[in-house]
């Protein structure tokens, strides 16, 4: 089950947004605090977010604390930044990827994106744009990830998905579909 992390994210629009994708994909969404907004239920009942139960939903006091919990997220993670050298679609996803994401205003911290800059990622934009919006960018990563290992568990997948997966396919334009 893909693994999407939210580091101190600020704008509870965004995490609404992405706990939608997650929900809809079945990835498990993981927060770092701090949080920018309350996720209680109260407060969850009171934006209206009636798909709130359908995700699992972590909190972790620091980024030590997920690692602490789930040292399995070290061996398999992928860091979304803007400042990456290599896009999103050269990165080898698995149904277990950890796909972290940084704050909206300052993305991942530093120290982290360093010491793993090989797993380093970005989306492909024209010189002078800054960055996608959080939840746009979490959901073309999340389904870039389902896309690679063949959409597991979901309805609505091109046929012959996992198939080609496990082949190294990529879609249905290189099988001549779309």
């Amino acid at each position: 089950m893909l693994n999407v992390v939210l580091v101190e994210p600020e704008i509870p629009q965004n995490c609404g947004n992405i706990a939608r994708t997650c929900a809809a994909t079945g990835s498990r969404l993981h927060l770092i605090r701090p949080l920018g907004f309350d996720i209680s239920e109260r407060a969850v009942r009171r934006a209206g977010l009636d798909y709130w139960h359908l995700v699992e939903v972590f909190e972790y006091e620091n980024l030590d604390d997920l690692f602490v919990r789930h040292p399995e997220a070290e061996r398999d993670l992928w860091l979304t930044t803007a400042k990456a050298p290599r896009s999103y679609m050269e990165a080898s996803f698995t149904p277990d990827s950890w796909l972290f994401f940084g704050r909206e205003t300052t993305g991942l911290p530093e120290a982290f994106r360093r010491a793993r800059a090989d797993r380093c990622i970005r989306l492909p934009m024209i010189p002078g744009a800054r960055c996608l919006n959080l939840s746009n960018t979490v959901a073309v990563c999340v389904y870039e990830a389902l896309r690679q290992t063949g959409f597991p568990g979901l309805q609505g997948a091109w046929a012959g998905a996992e198939d080609r997966a496990s082949a190294g396919g990529t879609g249905p334009a290189e099988a001549g579909e779309g």
